[in-house]
């Protein structure tokens, strides 16, 4: 597939050796989708893999209950405080060169939290596999939009990309307990190093390096983000684990604020700013970073407690919990393939993107029908109903937040892109933390009284995905997209 002319002037040759031989006889295209969709895979699972084994990693290293969360929360805090650093380290460096060191580091970091024997050197190693997340993962998806234009084919990219966002959150749930149960909590983490290997050795061959841009780096905007950004993180982690009241909470939430106002007014003097602030004057474009902040909150609060609703309140093993989600994969990667080969030449992306809002939080208002009692074919309707708007939405919002953005800007977009969804999570878990709290307190402890905080969560959750539907149906466009199927008729060649 030829690159437009722009992009493909942004490209100069791998150093590799062997490397123009090894090209003319595979397949760029797919060794580039599995170098990107690989990377994604191992961030978004990451986020749940872990869940399982807590319990299992706590006795291991002497956690106490306290410090238990950091496992998870060591990754939140770097992960999504770095993000707009790691996009603009792509720009100035190569993204090439960004993505395989990010990616390296990940791994690095893998094989130390494998190797912990204590909880300090683990806590250690999942921050830093929050560093190379965050300088990864922008990269990846910036190199995903310069070699595919916009258009058929990169719709038929983001869709898998799409597929692998959110599959990998249940996927993460199923891998984890397979390996808790049947090996060790270590194989958590030493699982991403042949899959990482793999990646590399794809992304070394596949992955042509981007041209350099020349110009100062915007120290003040880095630091007013990455600061601004991580207190915001800390200040909800801190709010779900103890109180919105807290005064932890209150200088966090305050301070971040107040750095990320810097931020902005920084950005709009930078000679090169860290984020573009034109990536914003387009509204559909940034309503699609408020919707997918909103989709994520109410995706990962559900997650959340109904994982330990399966467990706690329907006694399923760790595996069995994981097994459960498979019929939300499975709606999720078949609604963001539907979408991208038939719906998005049909519907306007404002009704997509209703309908995909409307879907998933009717999917959440079902579960709320649950109880100490419930069968597991209760699940699978809302799960299928929650899979398949979540598969539209997200494909949707990602083609709005990245439509008309100049290659030069493509590391950018695509931090803003990961930020709003890491944001989303750690917003969505801090209110439905308070929201749960709120339901039970002053309750007997019992699975009653955990089925009906959940079911008041998912109610809340639910109630998100409508607001967030509203907002999409006040901001977004009419435009359609040429379907893949159609796109392919047209160039066979392309296939």
């Amino acid at each position: 597939m030829p690159l437009s002319p722009s992009v493909e002037r942004a490209y100069t040759p791998s150093p590799i050796p062997g490397v123009g031989w090894l090209r003319s006889r595979v397949n760029i295209d797919a060794l580039v989708l599995l170098s990107v969709l690989g990377c994604q895979l191992m961030v978004v699972v990451d986020a749940t893999i872990v869940n399982v084994a807590l319990p299992d990693i706590q006795r291991s290293l002497d956690f106490s209950t306290s410090s238990l969360s950091w496992v998870l929360n060591a990754y939140t805090l770097t992960f999504g405080g770095l993000l707009l650093l790691g996009a603009r380290l792509g720009d100035i460096l190569g993204r090439r060169s960004t993505f395989l060191g990010g990616l390296t580091v990940f791994l690095a970091a893998s094989a130390f939290g494998g190797l912990s024997t204590d909880s300090s050197m683990l806590l250690v190693a999942r921050a830093l596999q929050g560093v190379g997340a965050a300088i990864a993962a922008p990269a990846a998806l910036a190199l995903l939009m310069t070699r595919f234009p916009e258009g058929p084919q990169r719709t038929r990219a983001l869709a898998l990309f799409t597929a692998v966002s959110i599959g990998g959150f249940s996927l993460g749930l199923v891998v984890g307990g397979a390996l808790v149960e049947w090996l060790d909590w270590r194989w958590v983490f030493f699982v991403n190093l042949p899959i990482g290997a793999a990646v590399l050795v794809a992304g070394m061959f596949s992955l042509p390096q981007t041209a350099r841009r020349p110009g100062t780096f915007d120290l003040q905007g880095a630091l007013y983000s990455t600061i601004g950004i991580g207190a915001i993180v800390y200040g909800l982690v801190h709010a779900a684990e103890q109180s919105w009241s807290s005064p932890v909470t209150v200088v966090a939430l305050t301070v971040g604020a107040a750095l990320l106002v810097a931020f902005v007014l920084t950005e709009t003097r930078a000679a090169a700013p860290i984020t573009p602030l034109r990536l914003f004057a387009s509204v559909p474009r940034s309503s699609a970073h408020a919707g997918r902040l909103v989709m994520v909150a109410g995706f990962m609060g559900m997650m959340f407690f109904l994982t330990q609703y399966m467990q706690e309140v329907l006694h399923y093993g760790p595996l069995e919990t994981g097994l459960a989600y498979l019929p939300m994969t499975a709606a999720t990667f078949a609604s963001s393939q539907i979408t991208a080969r038939i719906l998005v030449s049909r519907f306007s992306n404002r009704a997509l993107l209703l309908a995909a809002f409307s879907a998933a939080a009717g999917g959440l208002f079902w579960l709320s029908a649950l109880d100490a009692h419930t069968s597991y074919a209760s699940l699978v309707g809302p799960f299928v109903l929650v899979g398949a708007g979540g598969g539209m939405a997200f494909l949707s919002l990602t083609t709005a937040a990245l439509r008309g953005v100049h290659p030069d800007d493509a590391g950018a977009a695509s931090g803003v892109v990961n930020t709003a969804q890491q944001l989303g999570g750690t917003v969505g878990l801090a209110i439905m933390v308070a929201v749960f709290g709120a339901a039970t307190r002053g309750l007997p402890a019992s699975s009653d009284t955990f089925a009906h905080g959940m079911t008041v969560t998912v109610l809340v959750a639910g109630s998100l995905l409508v607001a967030g539907g509203v907002l999409m149906a006040a901001t977004q466009g009419e435009r359609r997209e040429p379907s893949l199927d159609v796109a392919l008729a047209a160039n066979p060649s392309q296939r």
